[in-house]
């Protein structure tokens, strides 16, 4: 049998319950770059990657996200930036793990629909 041959994710949605006040925030607080809107979908690029922000369809698709770990070359800046921006962090940057070659810290955020995000960073 052979595999799917899946090489990269193109698209992420993330539910929100105001489509208007999210875009404004994956836009303006986050920092992502907008890319077009459809009806209650705005789509956003992230390093290649599309984020798109949806309305759920039907009930039992009414619920927060995933958590998106936003990748950042400095985080303490980055945390900065978001927090006097408006953004409501659970914690501050801290050290998740001593890697070999690196340190993995991140710190998480609410976005304006409940969902839960961070930013990550790999520290040489």
């Amino acid at each position: 049998m052979s595999g799917a041959n899946i090489t990269a994710i193109k698209q992420i949605a993330v539910n929100v319950k105001d489509p208007a006040r999210a875009t404004a925030f994956y836009r303006d607080v986050v920092g992502l770059q907008f890319l077009f809107s459809a009806g209650n979908l705005a789509f956003f690029n992230c390093g290649g990657v599309r984020l798109m922000l949806t309305t759920a369809e039907k009930p039992e698709f009414d619920h927060p996200s995933s958590i998106l770990y936003f990748n950042v070359a400095d985080l303490r800046a980055a945390y900065e930036r978001l927090k006097s921006a408006g953004a409501s962090f659970v914690d501050e940057p801290h050290l998740v793990a001593r890697m070999p070659d690196h340190e993995l810290w991140m710190c998480v955020f609410h976005d304006t629909e409940g969902n839960l995000q961070a930013l990550m960073s790999e520290v040489r």
